[in-house]
């Protein structure tokens, strides 16, 4: 049986998910997906590959976040205020 980490790389080596599509495929919590994506980064690098961060954006003004290294969604938009703001998803690349 494979690790839940294990089973992360390789969910993320073959498409983009959310922490909460993670939390859905795996049987845990997304908090749990949250706390191993740092250590998932470092293991993607290892092998010479990297988990690649698609930021969130505000749904209502297009507001990219592509400075934001965090692996969890923004409370709400800098821009508008707005709190519609998609999760961020992940890839391994």
């Amino acid at each position: 049986m494979d690790t839940i980490r294990k089973r992360i790389i390789d969910l993320l080596s073959e498409m983009e998910m959310t922490a909460i599509d993670l939390s859905r495929e795996l049987g845990i919590r997304e908090r749990e997906v949250l706390a191993h994506l740092p250590h998932v980064a470092r293991s993607a690098k290892a092998t010479g590959k990297s988990l690649v961060i698609i930021p969130p954006l505000c749904e209502n003004c297009g507001y990219g976040f592509s400075e934001r290294k965090r692996f969890t969604k923004p409370g709400k938009c800098p821009i508008c205020k707005s709190t519609h703001v998609r999760k961020p998803q992940f890839k391994i690349k």
